[in-house]
């Protein structure tokens, strides 16, 4: 790690919102994932739906293949569907129709679009993208192309994904579970893609190449399918409410593992599920806004 990244321990507040505020002002998110292929994935993105409502957003969009709309629309009754498209131009249109602020890419999202179609949605969408899961990995398969605006972008890997988006960037790191290792890792992606990295694991870790932040909530309960797709929806909702991407980042993950540590108190470890961090985000919400405002 390079002696001029800073370690942080900031974690900013909560976004305010208008007394007068209607569902419009507090967050336009469209999520693209899901997959109807030999392996279905339907919950991952009404999860990240699901979690985004919990984290203030106001308005949630659906793109998801056409065989899967009525169930993800069922898992998620607060958010709209839309039929996902196969092409950068026609999911650009289908953003921009919703009038978006911020997009997450990737919950479940399989194979549904092409490596080329990502990596040109990600040069032509001039907006916020928090990239996870399969979006991440359609990344590392693209040809090599560089993202306008990089710091925009928040990225969401865990080891074997950062290992993957790093060798396609020509930067072959071996990575183990060491603070050190992980801290390197996370870096050599930020400075890779300019973006800010998230590197998921025991004591996340926030970097945009600058700053740096290790987090200390969350919990081995937490390591169960679908928290990450939670992460996703938690993150989007905060950038979609005003925050900058390294500082929805750092909250973001803050409050993912408070709520992991809320569920975990009550349920126990063994039992947790991703459904439970959704249910236990309101609490670590106020948890958090009550310990700011002392």
């Amino acid at each position: 790690m390079s002696s001029d990244v800073v370690i942080t321990r900031e974690i900013v507040p909560i976004p305010e919102r208008r007394n007068d505020a209607h569902k419009g002002d507090v967050g336009r998110l469209v999520i693209i994932g899901g997959c109807a292929n030999d392996v279905v994935m339907v919950g991952a993105p009404a999860l990240a739906a699901n979690a985004a409502f919990r984290s203030g957003t106001g308005l949630v969009q659906l793109l998801v293949p056409e065989a899967i709309r009525t169930s993800v629309a069922v898992l998620a009754p607060c958010a709209t569907t839309r039929t996902l498209p196969e092409d950068a131009e026609t999911v650009l249109k289908a953003v921009d129709d919703f009038r978006a602020n911020v997009v997450a890419l990737g919950p479940g999202l399989g194979d549904s679009l092409t490596s080329t179609v990502v990596a040109d949605f990600l040069t032509r969408y001039p907006g916020p993208v928090v990239v996870d899961a399969d979006g991440l990995n359609q990344i590392a398969a693209a040809e090599r192309f560089t993202i306008p605006d990089s710091q925009r972008i928040v990225m969401t890997p865990h080891p074997g994904e950062i290992s993957r988006l790093l060798a396609a960037r020509g930067v072959n790191r071996p990575i183990d579970n060491s603070a050190a290792s992980r801290r390197e890792a996370a870096c050599a992606l930020a400075e890779a893609y300019g973006c800010t990295a998230i590197l998921k694991g025991r004591s996340t870790i926030v970097t945009n190449g600058k700053r740096l932040y290790l987090n200390e909530t969350g919990n081995a309960g937490m390591a169960t399918g679908g928290t990450g797709d939670v992460l996703t929806g938690i993150l989007a909702a905060l950038i979609g409410q005003g925050l900058e991407p390294f500082e929805a980042a750092i909250l973001g993950v803050y409050l993912h593992g408070l709520a992991g540590d809320f569920a975990a108190e009550e349920l126990g470890r063994c039992s947790m599920t991703a459904t439970d961090l959704v249910e236990y985000l309101p609490e670590a919400f106020c948890e958090h806004e009550t310990s700011v405002g002392e």
